[in-house]
């Protein structure tokens, strides 16, 4: 009888706490689903079901926008074999955001970066500060999980990441997902051409599949922008358009998932406007604010998290 109830003092001990066990007994923390959620890896140990699992996904397009499209991506199924590693998680896995200067102002890719990782975990990079004096390369910890880097230049086309220097710099980080978000520049072009426009993505894919052979590719639409019209008027950028559906038809002739943003948030009629009148757009309406580049960034990250949501259902 003493034996019994010394147990009985002995397991109401370990549940409150007051008695400690030896280091292989410890009792593991409960997690809760919000636990989970935001850093599957900590179940890796036990399998990769919850890599396997839908994740909750928010939508952060504005209730004002009009005539908006649903966040999703054009082939999505082309994302698969990134989402076949992601599942596995047994290393980092590593995507890389290449583009012009809304890359390159960091506030876009790591919005993107945040809404990814506030999804499937953080452990895999230190959370060093990013801002526009920084790079937006990632400091990565060795742990497996996302790895988010990115790599803008002020003014740039696909054309110009057609070098050696670039792709050397890209290749040394490994990525298993390269996003490509170009478009702006090649649309200020008053002398635009999508057949050459074309020939230079044709360019820059050969050369990504060259240097990273392993890679999955995927392409963005641009937001919209102004040019002017005289010194006084701007209007909604004629061009927009006709350089989105070239790179909408580029990624259907090769196979790539593309984030359609122009389309997604009001397209031709409303794409400018949403953003302009929600004062989203910066003084030259060609670059975006702080908060026009976050909302931006998440969606992006919202498209990406629904595509895995409906890989892990297939």
């Amino acid at each position: 009888m003493k034996m019994i109830k010394l147990c009985l003092l002995c397991l109401l001990g370990i549940l409150t706490g007051t008695v400690r066990l030896a280091a292989q007994d410890v009792i593991p923390p409960q997690l809760t689903p919000q636990d989970t959620l935001r850093n599957p890896m900590l179940h890796l140990q036990h399998g990769s079901a919850v890599l396997h699992a839908a994740v909750v996904v928010g939508n952060s397009m504005p209730a004002s926008f009009r005539n908006v499209g649903r966040d999703t991506l054009v082939n999505a199924a082309a994302l698969d074999p990134f989402f076949a590693k992601l599942c596995q998680g047994t290393e980092p896995v590593r995507v890389v955001q290449l583009g012009d200067s809304h890359v390159r102002g960091h506030v876009f890719p790591v919005a993107v970066r945040h809404t990814l990782e506030a999804a499937w975990g953080s452990q895999a990079v230190y959370p060093d500060e990013i801002n526009y004096r920084t790079t937006a390369i990632a400091h990565e910890t060795g742990a497996p999980g996302l790895v988010y880097h990115a790599i803008g230049q002020n003014g740039a086309t696909a054309a110009d990441f057609c070098t050696t220097e670039k792709m050397d710099q890209m290749a040394a980080l490994h990525p298993d997902l390269i996003i490509l978000s170009f478009g702006t520049n090649e649309s200020h072009n008053r002398r635009y051409d999508a057949v050459e426009h074309y020939a230079q993505l044709d360019a820059l894919l050969t050369l990504l599949r060259h240097y990273a052979p392993d890679a999955t590719v995927m392409l963005t639409t641009p937001p919209g922008s102004y040019v002017r019209a005289s010194r006084r008027r701007r209007i909604i950028n004629p061009r927009t358009e006709k350089t989105v559906n070239t790179i909408l038809a580029f990624g259907e002739r090769n196979g790539l998932a593309v984030w359609d943003l122009y389309n997604i948030a009001g397209g031709s009629k409303r794409a400018c406007l949403n953003w302009k009148n929600n004062r989203l757009m910066q003084r030259d309406q060609v670059h975006y604010t702080h908060q026009g580049y976050t909302i931006q960034g998440n969606l992006l990250g919202e498209a990406l998290l629904n595509a895995f949501n409906d890989y892990v259902a297939n």
